[in-house]
């Protein structure tokens, strides 16, 4: 019992700091250093973002399993016995996305000008056929990697992070590149924020279906 109240308490906070580290790196890269949204730019935030997952690989295995993406945790619990299952949706996913609530109404309060998150610039099918796309894509990478390579702290989480960048970059200018529902979900509910409906409509339909795909195929 002390360890799933620790687990739910881990995921309650990497997900708040996750919501932030990604608009911290935007703030340092853009305000901070004041630097161009040309390649220089992008570049730096992208070694960054890469930094950043290293980051919270680092804090799930500190934690011994907390994390910030319900999907991480939704292919295993699917594919493991059901006591399992209904752990990690009644408790674990609900925790992941109030904590991304929490940190989305802490940014807004501290960063007004931070914007309101991922924008769908496509009708809400393209969007989710696309994100179910690229979460299938990052389900089948994590499974594959844990498989394949299953002692190798840097070499999974190198392959994973600039895959997962990747993706996010390919899928950027259709749907924000969010792939994390949690994040979305929170950006949505959050009473101060005033997220895009498409947006997320489409990411509670795809991404949990690309995942789900993608843990049975592997």
């Amino acid at each position: 019992m002390v360890s799933k109240t620790r687990l739910i308490l881990s995921d309650f906070v990497v997900s708040l700091m996750w919501v932030w580290s990604g608009s911290l790196i935007k703030i340092f890269v853009f305000k901070v250093l004041e630097m161009e949204h040309d390649s220089r730019g992008e570049f730096l935030k992208n070694s960054l973002s890469i930094m950043n997952m290293f980051l919270f690989s680092f804090l799930g295995k500190v934690t011994k399993g907390g994390t910030y993406n319900p999907l991480t945790i939704l292919s295993s619990a699917i594919s493991g016995d059901f006591s399992q299952f209904l752990f990690t949706i009644g408790a674990r996913i609900p925790v992941q996305v109030i904590g991304s609530i929490t940190g989305v109404r802490l940014l807004i309060d501290t960063f007004p000008e931070i914007g309101l998150g991922p924008r769908l610039t496509v009708d809400i099918h393209k969007g989710a056929l696309t994100e179910g796309l690229l979460t299938f894509a990052i389900v089948t990478i994590s499974l594959g990697l844990a498989r394949k390579i299953p002692g190798s702290f840097f070499m999974k989480t190198w392959i994973s992070s600039v895959s997962k960048l990747s993706l996010h970059i390919l899928g950027s200018d259709l749907t924000g590149g969010c792939m994390n529902p949690a994040s979305v979900m929170g950006w949505g509910l959050c009473p101060w924020g005033s997220y895009n409906q498409g947006a997320y409509t489409r990411i509670l339909a795809c991404p949990n279906r690309g995942n789900s795909a993608g843990s049975m195929d592997i």
